[in-house]
């Protein structure tokens, strides 16, 4: 009976120091998870970071510009009828 108490006992401080280094690795991983995305179902992971940048042509700035314009010029108009 006294080497089952004492092979209980080595079992119990086995899992015990197993839990721990569980326990280490999940820390581990959290910390690896956090500086990359992991894409799963492609077993992808990618470094996350900023993002890049887009790019615009200046035909697409002037149509942009002249969008803006054009919203201004409308209010502007709405606002001198409100005025008048």
């Amino acid at each position: 009976m006294a080497v089952l108490s004492k092979v209980l006992l080595q079992l119990r401080q086995e899992r015990k120091r197993a839990y721990s280094q569980v326990m280490q690795l999940d820390g581990a991983i959290a910390a690896l998870m956090k500086l990359t995305s992991w894409d799963g179902a492609r077993g992808v992971s990618r470094v996350v970071g900023r993002r890049p940048r887009g790019r615009i042509s200046a035909a697409g700035r002037k149509r942009i510009a002249a969008a803006q314009k054009a919203r201004w010029a409308k209010i502007k108009a709405q606002q001198k009828k409100k005025a008048a």
